[in-house]
């Protein structure tokens, strides 16, 4: 049987093994634009440069899985970070464990990222697909292009693989 992996609210402090939380909340903010704007500034640390690498924007359209979802896989991008931020106000699930070489299904951890966050996983971060909740989702995700390969998966043996269910 698979056990289950508890859902965490998504914290910067309990986050930050594994990047930047992506939020106003707490922020560094000042106006700009003579007044007109107000600036959350520095939220994330981009890591794409490694390599001769380069930033690339890009809209993912997530779509949900069927709950309760079998962690089978996760996935890191050793050349650089990877961020993804929901265009509309809605939460969806972060899959994530310690850099190394392999993954043990103990060290996955789970968090709830609620309406107005958004995630950056630092460099060689496992983690998995992005997980859209309840809808269709578009998410604006900075990571890195050029040369090299920047893209490693883990599968786990079915013994291993966690079940997260958020019903």
């Amino acid at each position: 049987m698979n056990t289950i992996l508890e859902i965490k609210p998504l914290t910067r402090p309990a986050f930050r093994p594994f990047g930047d939380v992506i939020e106003t909340g707490g922020a560094t903010q000042f106006e700009i634009n003579n007044g007109s704007t107000t600036r959350f500034h520095d939220l994330a640390r981009i890591d794409v440069a490694a390599g001769g690498g380069h930033a690339l924007v890009n809209i993912f359209r997530a779509r949900p899985l069927p709950m309760p979802l079998t962690v089978a896989m996760v996935e890191k991008h050793p050349l650089g970070s990877q961020a993804f931020i929901p265009l509309e106000a809605v939460p969806f699930l972060v899959v994530v464990a310690p850099p190394g070489d392999i993954v043990l299904s103990e060290d996955l951890r789970a968090f709830l990222a609620r309406a107005g966050q958004g995630v950056n996983y630092a460099s060689g971060v496992w983690h998995h697909p992005v997980i859209a909740l309840r809808r269709e989702t578009d998410f604006l995700v900075i990571d890195r292009g050029g040369p090299g390969d920047n893209l490693a998966e883990f599968f786990f043996n079915e013994s291993d693989q966690r079940l997260i269910n958020t019903d």
